[in-house]
């Protein structure tokens, strides 16, 4: 079945026959014809806008919250937010969903099927918005800006990212082991394995486990000559990120994208500049686990943990 073929089947599910589909859908020959005079959104086809505009009255409002519904499914949809009802269940692994499209794309993960493919390299994926987002690859298109700095992202996702782990010196991430604090939970998620020695990620050919996905991929680089290389052409030097090689080309071609607020210093990297940032700063992110005495950077609080641990008094030398 085609993507057209799909969106056909989902359609008659909303709106009845196939003939009254193509009855009442009538397709513009101006794709932009069809636009909302209250928000300005786009259509393409007349029924479509008829059914957007009912998110303007009450027809379909929910009573908790009060939020609008284009239709009567919409509206059941959103009610389980409240309810929290899922009543939707993947047959493989019992995971439950408040929607039947999100069964759908998360049953693709169990059947491997990508019905979506790029139409220049043909790499498939299992979502429609993957595919956009991908093609930004090949056209090269970064369309969300940093307002702060001279940045572009192709995700929004990773412009938001970019700012919180750039620009912002909020953490509001904690450790519960040693009261350390992040900027992201996956970061507390990383950084609770060196307490609890979780190695999740293992080797698929020897017994080696390792805390960290990137460590991973380096060891099965040199120890089992699998994956990809990103090799440096000025100076050869291999390495196993493209991130990585792109930050190492960067200090031979002299550039500094990162440039500090407070003193106009330019930086190679977003962690140099983070580094940087702290001597403007009397923010305090690291936390000893024994004594609980706070410092800037890592490398001091780990210098002062085997001191602490020896029973050193640690005030006598500092």
């Amino acid at each position: 079945m085609t993507v057209m073929e799909k969106h056909v089947v989902e359609f008659i599910k909303e709106f009845g026959t196939k003939r009254d589909l193509f009855v009442r859908l009538q397709l513009p020959t101006d794709r932009s014809s069809y636009i909302c005079t209250v928000c300005g959104k786009r259509f393409h086809i007349a029924r479509c806008l008829r059914i957007h505009m009912n998110v303007h009255t009450d027809k379909y409002k929910c009573n908790e919250c009060g939020k609008c519904c284009a239709n009567n499914l919409q509206l059941t949809e959103h009610r389980r937010v409240h309810s929290g009802e899922k009543p939707f269940q993947c047959s493989v692994c019992g995971k439950r969903f408040a929607k039947a499209g999100n069964l759908r794309t998360h049953s693709r993960i169990h059947s491997g099927e990508k019905p979506y493919k790029c139409s220049l390299c043909q790499k498939a994926f299992r979502l429609s918005a993957d595919v956009t987002n991908h093609m930004r690859v090949h056209t090269g298109d970064k369309p969300y800006k940093c307002s702060l700095c001279d940045k572009s992202f192709r995700q929004s996702g990773n412009l938001q990212s970019h700012k919180r782990q750039v620009h912002s010196d909020r953490k509001p991430y904690f450790c519960p082991f040693c009261g350390k604090l992040f900027k992201t939970a996956q970061k507390v998620k990383q950084h609770a394995r060196v307490h609890s020695d979780a190695k999740p990620y293992s080797c698929r050919h020897c017994s080696e486990s390792f805390r960290y996905q990137d460590t991973l991929k380096s060891h099965l680089l040199k120890s089992h000559n699998e994956g990809t290389w990103f090799t440096c052409h000025i100076c050869e030097k291999k390495l196993i990120k493209k991130s990585i090689l792109k930050d190492h080309i960067q200090r031979h071609e002299g550039v500094k994208p990162y440039v500090c607020d407070e003193c106009s210093k330019c930086f190679c990297t977003a962690a140099e500049l983070s580094s940087h940032q702290l001597v403007h700063s009397d923010f305090k992110g690291f936390c000893c686990g024994l004594c609980g005495k706070d410092f800037k950077r890592p490398a001091a609080v780990k210098r002062h943990f085997r001191w602490c641990s020896d029973g050193v008094d640690c005030d006598s030398i500092l």
